[in-house]
């Protein structure tokens, strides 16, 4: 696993695929590793691992079908978004 997960939109599969990218050359100019990337081919969803973070970037429709916020909230807050309520700050 990871520290930190992040999770991002691009407008279209070019966007995504240059999101990626931009992110994956900053990281090896930051900490000399190049990063792990994964998908970057079809740009629906790419997944780029650092060790330490993982950053997924999706094109909209895709991030609404996988819903990766709802499977890592913690289990209180995801039984207040069911009810209804809003998450707690």
């Amino acid at each position: 696993m990871a520290d930190h997960m992040v999770i991002a939109s691009g407008r279209s599969a070019r966007q995504v695929g240059a999101i990626a990218e931009k992110l994956a050359e900053r990281m090896k100019q930051i900490t000399g590793r190049t990063p792990r990337i994964e998908g970057k081919d079809t740009g629906d969803w790419v997944l780029i691992d650092t060790d330490d973070v993982i950053v997924h970037v999706f094109r909209p429709e895709v991030r609404e079908f996988y819903q990766l916020e709802k499977m890592w909230m913690p289990a209180d807050a995801l039984s207040r978004v069911r009810d209804g309520a809003r998450p707690a700050h």
